[in-house]
């Protein structure tokens, strides 16, 4: 007698529509990892592209510091 049986005593199937339901679960699950794991990559290159720019802000300011100063520099 096989392992899987019902509680009538009959033996347990699957049936075509549950055998479709589990593949576009698996498909599903498939697609949201895939989803899950482009998303964390968008997130990586934001973090990136925000350091840039703040890089680029402080140089900025930087130099119109060094361009405040220098005048002063001169004068005295």
């Amino acid at each position: 007698m096989s392992e899987r049986t019902d509680r009538y005593g009959f033996e347990a199937f699957d049936c075509a529509p549950a055998l479709r339901l589990e593949a576009h679960e698996r498909v599903a699950k498939l697609q949201f990892d895939g989803l899950g794991k482009r998303l964390d990559r968008i997130e990586e290159l934001i973090e990136r592209l925000e350091r840039r720019l703040w890089l680029m802000v402080y140089g900025v300011v930087a130099v119109i510091l060094a361009q405040a100063v220098q005048p002063l520099l001169l004068a005295g």
